[in-house]
């Protein structure tokens, strides 16, 4: 049977018409909640493929579309042109984040240095009247050193009646939609919300991590240490069933106690959920980014005009990326001072309440489309 006389609702293979490839979803404002249904809502029984979304969580809420419409890129540059009509004391004040997945792409695009790059791109959104630039890596500090706290006080919590175990981790906003875990970048918006500032400029650095920000590479040497006493120097990743799905383990005496694994893309993470349910997950820790090939591959990065991947471009982006300088969040003197100043210190209420969350279930029943691609 052609895909077009197909029935099957949740079958993601349909052959898309014109109209689906331009077919766009206008957020609803307020006024149409209670009303007759309005133009995203006759939409949203309409089919969604996978290569069109980089996380869907079936349709996102009228609150949600709201917020979405707040952060693209038409809004962006109508503020930044009603900036340009208004009195200073009258302006929006904009800031934008970039991080260091990022740079290479510009660097390996326009054959520059990472750091030159960096200051280029800064210099580029300054022009256009951004007010501030921010460097996501502080904010994946917080993040990896209140990760690397929280897995050893989940780790030494767990047990069969009550199990904290796996720790699923990301800071992937795609991901974060589907797992409504922590991320660095909610972390980075609460710091914003409190602290605003410029930082000084220094020279571009990375955590950890083949093209992620190296949650499991940090978390997976503090907890060796912490609770093992072991130093590890270094981290092999062994590939499983593909190159996306690897496992690195921490042995003695021939036994494992620690067993960690990376899951980047939708397939391999839908192969962890269904394990999950099963109960059949050996894992104590698992990190999880919605792009096959990590945060480098991500949409908008290293792709041709019509969208296809550039693997020449990716090839070079990953030898770029791995030559910046790694550094230790620990080692963040920005760090250590935002705890003391903005936190009162890295074990006080305000640390929880500044960098911790807590998620429920929407209460609607799963739906079959939403697993089956």
């Amino acid at each position: 049977m052609k895909c077009e006389h197909c029935t099957r609702k949740e079958c993601s293979k349909k052959t898309k018409t014109d109209d689906q490839e331009n077919a766009s979803v206008d957020v609803p404002s307020p006024a149409h909640e209670n009303g007759e249904k309005g133009e995203f809502h006759k939409l949203a029984d309409a089919k969604i493929f996978l290569s069109d979304c980089l996380a869907c969580d079936s349709c996102v809420s009228a609150e949600e579309g709201v917020q979405v419409s707040q952060q693209n890129a038409k809004d962006f540059f109508r503020v930044l042109n009603l900036n340009k009509k208004c009195d200073t004391s009258k302006h929006k004040v904009l800031a934008v984040s970039v991080c260091p997945q990022s740079l290479p792409y510009f660097a390996a695009k326009f054959s520059l240095s990472v750091t030159d790059a960096s200051r280029r791109l800064c210099g580029f959104l300054k022009s256009l009247g951004v007010h501030y630039v921010f460097d996501t890596t502080i904010a994946a500090d917080f993040s990896i050193l209140e990760s690397q706290k929280e897995f050893v006080r989940r780790f030494r919590q767990h047990n069969e009646e009550e199990p904290t175990l796996p720790m699923l981790t990301s800071a992937c906003p795609g991901e974060i939609t589907q797992m409504m875990e922590q991320s660095d970048l909610s972390v980075r918006d609460a710091a914003l919300d409190t602290l605003f500032g410029d930082m000084k400029e220094e020279e571009v650095r990375r955590h950890d991590g083949a093209s992620s920000d190296g949650y499991l590479a940090h978390i997976f040497r503090h907890a060796a240490k912490e609770l093992f006493n072991e130093d590890v120097e270094e981290v092999t990743y062994r590939t499983l069933r593909n190159k996306d799905f690897q496992e690195v383990t921490l042995e003695k005496s021939g036994e494992v106690l620690l067993r960690f694994a990376a899951a980047y893309g939708f397939r391999n993470i839908q192969n962890v959920v269904l394990k999950l349910k099963k109960g059949k997950f050996p894992y104590h820790f698992v990190e999880v980014l919605a792009c096959a090939g990590g945060c480098l591959n991500g949409r908008g990065q290293a792709q041709t005009e019509d969208g296809c991947v550039d693997k020449a471009l990716l090839q070079k982006m990953k030898g770029i990326y791995t030559d910046i300088p790694v550094r230790l969040p620990e080692t963040s003197s920005h760090v250590q001072e935002l705890y003391q100043e903005w936190l009162d210190g890295t074990d006080s209420p305000r640390v929880q309440e500044a960098l911790h969350t807590a998620y429920q279930g929407p209460g609607h029943p799963a739906n079959s489309r939403d697993i089956k691609w």
